[in-house]
């Protein structure tokens, strides 16, 4: 047997934190675990190896920090000689305990837009040589962007959201961006070499953004957890690309989504957003 290798963004809270422990239980799988506190990382290494895995690779790295999010690439890198999945679960709500006011993150940037968007970006740019280096004739690497249904369309007039600010428009324009990232993702690259797929994993998981700003639950995490853990190693979804779901089943999002021109600006104005940070441009 083969070792799977699958690094976890925000992988020491809620869902990122769950999906980490069920898939230390998993034969032959070799964790890259991203987190922002080191005091963190270190009691879900000793958690990790109690569910019976071998002690995960870890990455110290805050994503409203785009520097830091392309040394994340680069440690990750340099610490797995191959990747087979890259799951982008790290982000922040729509309001607590993030604030529900606008802010901006290190690189000027709308804090929700940069943390939830341009991270996963820059990170996912970065790592597709690795990605698509660990590709095999059996099997496919795997992006999976961890979204929601709760979308925004785009302003490509004010994507940083100047004028009329909310944190649920916000958070909804972040959240349709990685869903277009992924159909991008999808469109350029064969279904043999790497797949790229988005979901929303469960509607008021007990998280701490739920928690914080809801204050009540519906969908469990132990459910969020089969259906992102789904995507990303699941044999009989092989070569499934390009497609958004609603948990385990297959649904539409925004229709901005489908709209290749939006999806071409969207690439082009992140390119711009992110120079300096990507790898072919550093």
């Amino acid at each position: 047997m083969t070792t799977t290798t699958i690094a976890i963004t925000g992988a020491t809270d809620g869902l990122g934190r769950a999906l980490a422990l069920r898939l230390a239980t998993d034969d032959d799988v070799r964790l890259v675990l991203h987190g922002r506190d080191p005091a963190k990382l270190e009691r879900l290494i000793a958690e990790v190896r109690r569910a019976g895995a071998t002690a995960p690779v870890t990455a110290v790295a805050d994503l409203s920090d785009l520097a830091q999010v392309a040394g994340l690439a680069d440690t990750i890198a340099d610490s797995a000689d191959t990747l087979d999945a890259l799951v982008n679960n790290a982000g922040i709500g729509s309001g607590e305990p993030d604030g529900r006011e606008r802010r901006t993150s290190r690189d000027g940037h709308e804090l929700r837009f940069a943390v939830n968007y341009l991270a996963t970006f820059v990170l996912t740019e970065n790592l597709l040589p690795l990605l698509r280096a660990s590709a095999t004739t059996q099997h496919a690497a795997r992006v999976v962007h961890v979204s929601s249904l709760g979308q925004h369309p785009l302003d490509f007039d004010d994507l940083m959201l100047e004028r009329g600010y909310s944190g649920t428009r916000a958070y909804g324009q972040s959240k349709l961006a990685q869903i277009m990232h992924c159909f991008d993702l999808a469109g350029r690259f064969a279904p043999t070499e790497l797949t790229a797929t988005c979901l929303h994993p469960g509607t008021y998981m007990p998280t701490k953004i739920v928690l914080s700003e809801i204050g009540v639950t519906a969908d469990t995490l132990e459910s969020g957890v089969e259906a992102t853990r789904r995507l990303a190693v699941d044999p009989t979804l092989e070569g499934t690309t390009g497609q958004f779901f609603d948990r385990l089943r297959p649904a539409r999002a925004n229709d901005q989504a489908y709209d290749e021109q939006a999806r071409a600006t969207l690439r082009d104005r992140s390119l711009s957003l992110a120079d300096g940070y990507l790898a072919t441009t550093r």
